[in-house]
């Protein structure tokens, strides 16, 4: 558990770096303008760890520490040691593999710009749905959803959300960090397959 507590810790740390200093958040943000005539790939990275305000950070966060806990201790499971760094694996490529539409996508717009570690959450949940497609998930806090059911929901809502546009949120990278979620687990541990439709046709 200490991966998951140490990735929330250092988020939290460069969030308040950056709150504190614009030159900094200028510097960490995605711009994928500046990745592309700048080569500051570092920026796939950086802008993963940092957050527009409080409420941002802590919706994050939370959602992070929610499924991240289930994700770490299912990899124990399956990877055994080497679940700590397969995790972090995870958590970074998710991060990168949900910025990778909005660099192409924009990568010749200079006035683009994005932040957030809603990419990287967004593949610990959807392995977490993977891991364990029947656990109970409370959409709005209050409606108990099977996991698999709200996993639907939230990947078909953010295709739609991306298309339509126009509310500031990069719902693309929640899609893409979601499909690298379950991606990446997979690639790693074929049987997880198999494990999920067991539990899936166990309920029936």
């Amino acid at each position: 558990m200490i991966v998951v507590i140490t990735i929330l810790v250092v988020t939290l740390l460069m969030t308040l770096a950056a709150f504190q200093n614009s030159d900094l958040m200028n510097r960490w943000l995605m711009k994928p303008y500046d990745v592309k005539n700048g080569n500051q790939w570092y920026r796939f990275i950086t802008s993963g760890f940092i957050h527009a305000n409080w409420p941002h950070f802590i919706f994050n966060m939370i959602g992070f520490y929610t499924f991240g806990i289930s994700v770490y201790y299912g990899y124990l499971h399956y990877f055994g040691n080497a679940a700590y760094y397969i995790f972090i694996l995870l958590y970074l490529g998710g991060m990168v593999a949900a910025d990778i539409p909005s660099y192409l996508k924009h990568k010749d717009h200079p006035w683009y710009a994005s932040l957030g570690a809603s990419g990287a959450v967004s593949a610990i949940a959807l392995a977490s749905v993977l891991l364990y497609p029947m656990s109970k998930i409370y959409m709005m806090g209050m409606l108990p959803l099977p996991a698999i059911v709200w996993a639907v929901i939230y990947l078909v809502s953010s295709q739609y959300m991306n298309q339509r546009g126009g509310d500031n949120i990069n719902h693309s990278a929640h899609f893409y960090g979601a499909l690298f979620g379950v991606v990446f687990t997979l690639a790693f541990k074929p049987v997880i397959a198999v494990d999920f439709f067991h539990q899936l046709f166990s309920q029936f």
